[in-house]
């Protein structure tokens, strides 16, 4: 079994507006830099998205993916799944646990476990998983910090 990378980051922001970006799938091309389109395949009778196709463009690296969403009752935690292998990817798990610290801020932990079709060495992988983790998380941030901005 892969091991998965862990990495945290505080968004100055409360818990209700990060969940809410997250959940925003159509937006992703609008804020994730490697994204070309997400399209929501399937969602639950709740309006949550269950099933996202992905079309990832990150230059070396070009990919087409759908992804099984689940979430916690009070969505503090957002996992996914690969749906199925795709041409890059035999399997990809990954959650969002989203705290609200109490203070108009929350942390976001991002955890993520990536198996690639392709071989590549261990210290490489994670190496990659790290990459992946401080994009998105950065572009959350900013993504939910600017949403504030200009709404608030």
């Amino acid at each position: 079994m892969a091991e998965s990378s862990t990495k945290s980051i505080v968004i100055a922001a409360p818990a209700t507006r990060v969940t809410a970006v997250i959940c925003d799938f159509a937006r992703y091309p609008e804020w994730t830099e490697a994204l070309d389109r997400v399209e929501i395949r399937e969602e639950y009778e709740d309006g949550y998205a269950c099933l996202v196709h992905f079309v990832l463009d990150a230059g070396v690296l070009v990919d087409e993916y759908d992804l099984v969403y689940e979430y916690a009752e009070d969505v503090s935690r957002i996992e996914w799944r690969l749906a199925e292998p795709s041409r890059m990817q035999r399997r990809q798990n990954g959650s969002y646990d989203i705290e609200d610290n109490g203070d108009g801020t929350t942390t976001v932990t991002y955890t993520l476990e990536v198996e690639l079709s392709v071989g590549m060495l261990g210290m490489f992988r994670r190496k990659a998983e790290k990459m992946i983790m401080d994009a998105a998380l950065t572009q959350l941030k900013r993504r939910v910090e600017q949403s504030g901005a200009e709404t608030g």
